[in-house]
């Protein structure tokens, strides 16, 4: 196991046991034993949501390093190219057409949804200048806004604009207690897929004609990015709602720490994913205590901040 790892992996542990005893109910959730209603707490409120937050942040990570991986570009992520806002069109078209369907139903078709927006993206970018490397980004951000100003328009028509607050806006996890967390579990398989197919994405990162000329099968790989990102954009979305900058500045960090060698650095991107994330999610409930920030308000402010030093701080590795 790799330093960086160990280090993350500590500071991961250090900052689940703060969130377990972080909450507006003043409860000693060490005697969780000895108080039913301490463990009533710890298990059916503060447990899952520290869960939830680590399995969020853990596959919002990796979906970003796929992301990147496929369109050869380290400005990118699932919240910049639309994948959240077309998970979001899917959830709202469903609700309109089906409103009776179950949970599943609406998963799978924000998934469907979301990867057909990252297979729109991924077209746009294709007839872009290849050395306009920023047009990249620029394109992602176009792209977002326009799926977001039509989730927007058709939830305003159809009086849901609640329903697209709750899915593009808040990013929070205040509403999550057990039985409401559970299906983050499939978006942290889904990322867990990915670490089986590290040395395949690192190929195609590498361009195309190299890719071809390794007899990588390119089209097989891009179809299972773009499954594991639509799945954890879907599953992230309906249960918490869009969290910003997770995908994008935690690959970015550990690829200037550790290099490119996915195989090596995804469950250190992972593990970083999960503890950024614990650590805003500890700051949204602290910072105005007992009340409680979004922690993707708290994620946007963090984010903004650690891209700006990583696009003026030189990298440290090689």
């Amino acid at each position: 196991m790799t330093r960086g790892a160990c280090l993350t992996i500590a500071a991961l542990a250090a900052l689940t046991l703060v969130s377990l005893w972080t909450g507006a109910a003043s409860v000693d959730v060490t005697r969780a034993w000895q108080d039913p209603g301490a463990a009533m707490i710890l298990m059916e409120s503060r447990l899952p949501r520290t869960l939830a937050v680590m399995l969020t942040g853990a596959a919002l990570a990796v979906a970003g390093v796929l992301i990147q991986a496929l369109v050869r570009n380290r400005f990118v992520g699932p919240d910049t190219v639309g994948t959240s806002e077309s998970a979001a069109l899917g959830l709202l078209l469903v609700t309109l057409w089906a409103p009776g369907a179950p949970i599943w139903a609406k998963i799978a078709v924000a998934a469907i949804t979301a990867m057909a927006g990252t297979a729109l993206f991924m077209a746009v970018i294709r007839r872009l200048p290849v050395r306009e490397v920023m047009l990249v980004p620029i394109a992602g951000l176009v792209l977002s806004g326009v799926i977001g100003a039509v989730v927007t328009f058709i939830a305003w028509q159809a009086d849901l604009m609640q329903y697209i607050g709750t899915w593009l806006m808040t990013g929070e996890f205040s509403g999550i207690v057990a039985g409401r967390y559970e299906f983050l579990w499939i978006a942290g398989g889904a990322a867990a897929l990915a670490f089986f197919a590290a040395d395949r994405f690192a190929i195609l990162s590498l361009g195309d004609q190299v890719a071809t000329g390794l007899g990588l099968r390119r089209a097989g790989v891009m179809r299972l990015g773009l499954v594991v990102i639509g799945i954890v954009s879907a599953m992230v979305v309906t249960t918490v709602g869009m969290i910003p900058f997770v995908g994008l500045v935690v690959p970015n960090i550990v690829a200037r720490l550790m290099g490119d060698n996915l195989r090596q650095t995804l469950p250190v991107v992972a593990l970083g994913g999960a503890a950024l994330l614990m650590a805003c999610d500890i700051l949204a409930r602290t910072l105005v205590h007992p009340f409680e920030i979004p922690v993707g308000t708290v994620m946007g402010f963090a984010g903004a901040g650690i891209f700006l030093w990583l696009l003026y701080r030189r990298p440290a590795h090689g």
